[in-house]
């Protein structure tokens, strides 16, 4: 496998600031690293943390992009678990360290010297990129580079939140927004044996909630969402995927008691939270960041099983600029995947 001495990548060389680097050195790998050819990388929400500058101390130019799949065509010296040629992808956790505290209690996604891919190395927003070797997943051969890149961020934080809710099979919960993490979170939560209800805004989004395994769809626009839980028994998992802090907060009330609001959705303002729906309930918060590479694994081999796939809108590098505006305009149905040809 050729790959070139340059490539095509997009920089982002201050904020806001969008470059299209047409002869962007390719590098040599370290010797825990890897070099990929990528294939396709999904457009997250969480990019905007490079792009805008959100994401304290970052240095640019930096390539964005952490939902990346690709071949694998050159390893360090050290890497012994991979091999050239083989389909490989990077999440958002671009890798832990192996010896710090978390590390070797087992709890690699709060690694203290964990690296963010896109943020403190070059992503995937590239027809190349260098991996470290603990953030790497393996892609089964028959999900495409398309279907497989939104299932490393936003598939995993959502598989995540449901699989390690303390929601029991059968019982209710509720997804809080039908956009790009909620209808994948839909998917997931049918498939995972529980009463599936969609809270969302708008009558409009019913039928495709329905569509996506949904049981019930509440509207929150023109009913009470809290209280229609609970006319349903309450939930005993709300897994809130939208932004809206404010929209979130009210539907505490709907969970049953020892209820869990699980946060997924990356907000700017605080969570305003009326202590006595916690206390009265002795309900509970919790926030989900991710998932480890091998918890990416056990999504895409779900998403396999149960034939679970997102709604993808794909663009070739070259459209990056549109891409990102539909992304960041909230005009995508769901989730952005630029391609880069291979």
């Amino acid at each position: 496998m050729s790959i070139p001495a340059t490539q095509h990548a997009i920089q982002i060389v201050g904020v806001d600031e969008i470059v299209v680097n047409d002869s962007k050195p390719v590098d040599e790998v370290g010797p825990t690293q890897l070099r990929l050819q990528v294939e396709a990388c999904g457009i997250c929400h969480t990019d905007v943390l490079t792009v805008d500058g959100g994401y304290p101390g970052i240095v640019y130019p930096r390539v964005p992009g952490h939902e990346v799949v690709g071949r694998i065509d050159a390893l360090g010296a050290g890497v012994q678990q991979w091999r050239v040629g083989q389909r490989v992808g990077v999440g958002f956790l671009g890798g832990s360290c192996g010896h710090c505290e978390f590390c070797r209690r087992g709890d690699l996604i709060n690694c203290k010297n964990q690296v963010l891919s896109g943020i403190h190395y070059d992503g995937g927003y590239a027809e190349v990129m260098i991996a470290k070797d603990r953030g790497l997943v393996s892609i089964p051969d028959d999900l495409s580079a398309i279907e497989a890149a939104p299932l490393l961020c936003a598939g995993v934080t959502t598989f995540n939140a449901l699989r390690k809710s303390p929601a029991l099979a059968g019982e209710l919960v509720a997804i809080h927004g039908l956009g790009g993490l909620g209808h994948l979170a839909v998917q997931f939560a049918r498939y995972m044996g529980f009463r599936t209800v969609v809270v969302a805004r708008g009558a409009d989004k019913a039928e495709l909630a329905m569509k996506l395994g949904a049981h019930a769809y509440i509207d929150s626009e023109a009913e009470n969402a809290a209280k229609a839980l609970r006319k349903m028994g309450g939930a005993s998992v709300i897994v809130a995927t939208v932004s809206s802090t404010a929209a979130m907060a009210p539907l505490i009330a709907g969970l049953r008691p020892h209820g869990q609001l699980s946060v997924v959705g990356a907000g700017a303002e605080p969570l305003k939270v009326g202590v006595g729906d916690l206390i009265f309930g002795e309900r509970s918060i919790i926030g989900v960041n991710t998932g480890s590479p091998i918890e990416i694994e056990d999504t895409l081999g779900f998403s396999q099983l149960q034939n679970i796939r997102a709604m993808t809108e794909a663009f070739p590098l070259e459209r990056v600029v549109e891409a990102y505006e539909r992304m960041h305009g909230n005009k995508a149905r769901f989730r952005v995947v630029l391609t880069m040809g291979a």
